[in-house]
């Protein structure tokens, strides 16, 4: 049976490799917003350098920094003043040109309407293309046309697979950019992160989907996933109950602080940090013993356990079989509601579905095509590329980016 279980308590933690801080606290917002009642993240200074600035550590290669995901976080400290992005990449090499100024998402080609559905170019569609490689048609499939580059600075690929499997499970995860983001020349705003803790042999994750409207959320998408992961490696380090949360408040603690840096802000902003990089999130993990899944959410991303060709969820979400209107209303960090985790078991004979509303809401209650196509093709685990090939699926309307993390209990011997 899923249960509920909360538990406080603050502590120092680590944030970065090469970041210590003190564990920062919130609260209510000063002024309203429209993304729900949770409070605004406000940090509090500290006493490091510059007013509560992170301390650099000495040991910048801390054991059990997670590995995984398409961007790993620059562990260099950020410069005193300057306004540049949040690097995703790897520190660049010594005598490499200066990065550029960051884009600015004024001249994206925004104002582009949604494709229109277009006849293929000929009976294999777009020339150059192998048949068996274009993408699955579930009902109506949207416009087939080229996609743009993302204009924008900060890499980000158009889609991004992940697959590996340890004693007790198999992880498949992919996130692919949505054909609306595609035609607008726009980034992938979806993101992931999925780890395993050798000594529990549990497979620790976060997924992430960045608030349309916030202009730089496909970056704050990438740091809640790493800084939610980061936590919880480091409560299983410690041998303590993960404090859930104290993952929400510094994941939010990230928006709050690269927003400053990004924009050359004197002082913390977390309403600035809320219009520039908000994101949705779900994070947890496996353990082998049972198995058993705890998960935690902020705003719509959805979980599911998927058994026999039917789905369960697990979470909270904004579409509910019946409901006649769906509502788009998330509340996203930096705003730190209280969370209660769930809890429960996941059977030998069950798959863990962690996915966003690119993928939920075109899923719904998993009784129409794209429940059934899914279930057939996640009865057990597929090649990585393949897996990222499914969730690249054409369908009319459904044109947001899908980012979908599967876990399978491996079947002992």
């Amino acid at each position: 049976m899923w249960s509920r279980w909360r538990r406080g308590g603050g502590r120092p933690v680590r944030l970065e490799d090469d970041q210590v801080v003190r564990e920062p606290g919130y609260r209510e917002p000063d002024r309203p917003s429209g993304h729900g009642d949770a409070p605004l993240y406000r940090p509090e200074r500290g006493p490091g350098r510059d007013g509560g600035r992170p301390e650099p550590s000495p040991d910048a290669d801390t054991p059990g920094q997670p590995r995984g995901g398409a961007h790993p976080v620059d562990r260099s400290p950020p410069a005193r003043g300057a306004a540049r992005p949040p690097a995703t990449d790897q520190r660049p090499p010594r005598g490499a040109p200066p990065r550029p100024e960051l884009y600015e998402a004024g001249c994206s080609p925004a104002g582009l309407a949604r494709p229109t559905r277009q006849p293929a170019d000929r009976a294999g569609g777009r020339p150059g293309r192998s048949p068996q490689w274009l993408p699955v048609v579930l009902g109506t499939p949207t416009a087939d046309f080229e996609p743009r580059p993302a204009e924008d600075q900060t890499y980000r690929p158009d889609t991004v697979t992940d697959g590996w499997s340890t004693r007790d499970f198999t992880v498949r995860a992919a996130s692919v950019r949505g054909y609306l983001h595609r035609h607008r020349g726009t980034p992938r705003q979806d993101d992931f992160a999925v780890v395993v803790h050798p000594p529990t042999g549990a497979v620790v994750f976060a997924v992430a989907d960045g608030v349309s409207a916030a202009r730089h959320s496909h970056l704050g998408a990438a740091l809640v996933c790493r800084a939610a992961v980061r936590e919880i490696l480091a409560d299983l380090a410690a041998g303590h109950p993960v404090d859930w949360q104290n993952v929400v408040q510094q994941a939010a603690w990230q928006l709050v602080e690269q927003t400053r840096t990004l924009l050359g802000l004197g002082e913390a902003d977390p309403a600035a940090a809320e219009e520039a990089m908000a994101s949705t999130l779900v994070a947890g993990m496996v353990l082998p013993d049972g198995p058993t899944v705890s998960l935690i959410q902020v705003g719509d991303t959805g979980a599911w356990v998927l058994r026999d060709g039917a789905y369960r969820s697990l979470l909270d979400g904004k579409l509910h079989t019946g409901d006649p209107v769906v509502s788009s209303a998330v509340t996203a960090l930096p705003r730190t509601p209280r969370v209660s985790p769930r809890r429960g078991p996941l059977g030998r004979d069950e798959v863990l579905l962690i996915g966003t509303d690119g993928f939920g809401d075109a899923l719904g209650d998993g009784a129409g095509q794209v429940g059934r196509y899914f279930a057939g093709r996640l009865a057990r685990p597929q090649p990585p590329v393949q897996f990222a090939y499914h969730l690249d699926f054409s369908r009319e309307t459904y044109d947001d980016d899908r980012t979908l993390l599967a876990i399978w209990p491996r079947t002992k011997a």
